[in-house]
């Protein structure tokens, strides 16, 4: 399994978004967090893709969200189940980037969709695309990840 990408998976944004850009009818639920109720609204394609990648071990999904400190909630509304890359933490933008580093420190090749904290240029994407380490995703916040992102995260793991 170590020779298998982790791939690092937002909700907001990435997979609960206003309009999916998958040309079918999006689901809808309601999760709860923080006393509140949360609508979500997603792509039935895209969580299909997500769990079959998963399901055939081409990558090793870990939640890398907020929504960490909530996995009932992710797992009653999505129905599936991935470990998390962290619980509840003071600051989400750190422990998303921590969590990142921790899969490339520890050898893993990475896959990271993240709508605000991947890193699109720089030396820290830099350092991470260096030698086909990791492929990072930040999809636009309204449609969230695309039918060819996930083209791209299939064959990113499977050069593995």
């Amino acid at each position: 399994m170590d020779d298998v990408p982790v791939w690092l998976l937002d909700v907001d944004g990435v997979i609960n978004v206003k309009r999916p850009a998958w040309g079918e009818a999006p689901f809808h639920d309601r999760a709860y967090a923080l006393g509140a109720e949360w609508k979500l609204r997603w792509a039935p394609g895209l969580l299909a893709r997500i769990r079959r990648l998963h399901r055939e071990g081409l990558a090793e999904v870990r939640w890398c969200s907020t929504w960490c400190a909530w996995p009932g909630e992710l797992e009653r509304v999505f129905k599936v189940r991935f470990d998390r890359a962290f619980g509840e933490v003071p600051d989400y933008s750190v422990a998303k980037l921590a969590a990142a580093l921790a899969v490339m420190e520890g050898g893993r090749r990475l896959v990271w969709t993240d709508d605000v904290e991947v890193p699109l240029t720089g030396l820290l994407f830099e350092s991470m695309t260096l030698d086909d380490r990791a492929l990072l995703i930040r999809p636009d916040d309204r449609r969230g990840l695309t039918p060819a992102d996930l083209d791209a995260i299939e064959a990113f793991c499977r050069r593995s």
